[in-house]
């Protein structure tokens, strides 16, 4: 830990308190994702502690939504108020809060494939492609994209007629869209529904779509440890400003 009392710490101390290399803290502070530091009569770097809350931030950062997004994130949060921190850390739990329902969707559309038979589903309950498209916050261009792909099948009653996106169809788009926010290739995906047409095998299907809901769920715990670091630091900014002017 760093001491409050201490007028600074090196850059050696400042990276074994919170796990990083000195080189990684001297290429944070070059980005900007740590406020400048000081330097003392020496010319050598002198570190105080919101230094530590910012680099606690990042790492969390990091793990909410990627190293490098937070690399970029950063030097704007850490510039600006605390007012549009949160606007944006609000955004970035909104991005979580969708890719989870696309998740959760593609789930319950599996439960539906494997259980149900498609004889169940109305013919009026199909959906065009434009309403698909913005059930899953996707482009049309998106959906024909996976049709040649291969991985949905609408129904087509002719090669220029519009298309039908029936149960199985839209299983096939949800779960394709869930995987697709998760960074899953083409390949991967096809596999996936694969086992999903044949219902013998879905088992794997199932652990990676809950798979992927756990990873939500840690970047969102992550996200919220962010949010307290960067509220800590923000708040640490603003006094020692406030202390510099009366200083001043």
């Amino acid at each position: 830990m760093l001491n409050p009392q201490v007028s600074g710490v090196t850059t050696a101390r400042l990276a074994r308190a919170v796990g990083y290399s000195t080189q990684q803290v001297r290429d944070l502070e070059r980005l900007g994702v740590l406020p400048r530091a000081d330097r003392g009569p020496n010319g050598y770097r002198r570190y105080l502690p919101h230094h530590a809350v910012a680099l606690r931030a990042y790492r969390a950062m990091a793990d909410a939504i990627g190293p490098v997004p937070a690399r970029a994130l950063m030097p704007e949060l850490v510039g600006g108020t605390v007012e549009a921190a949160a606007e944006r850390i609000d955004e970035l739990h909104g991005a979580l809060a969708k890719e989870r329902t696309q998740v959760r969707d593609a789930l319950r559309g599996l439960e539906v494939a494997v259980g149900e038979s498609t004889d169940l589903f109305a013919e009026e309950d199909a959906m065009t492609i434009a309403e698909l498209a913005h059930a899953l916050g996707v482009r049309a261009s998106a959906l024909r994209h996976w049709e040649r792909e291969g991985l949905v099948h609408p129904a087509r009653a002719s090669r220029s007629a519009a298309r039908s996106f029936g149960a199985r169809a839209i299983t096939e788009a949800r779960i394709v869209a869930a995987l697709r926010s998760g960074g899953y290739g083409i390949p991967s995906i096809a596999r996936v529904l694969e086992q999903v047409r044949e219902q013998s095998v879905t088992a794997d299907a199932q652990r990676i779509l809950t798979e992927r809901l756990a990873a939500l769920t840690r970047r969102s715990v992550a996200l919220l440890a962010a949010a307290g670091h960067l509220h800590e630091l923000l708040e640490m900014l603003s006094a020692e400003t406030a202390g510099a002017g009366e200083d001043g």
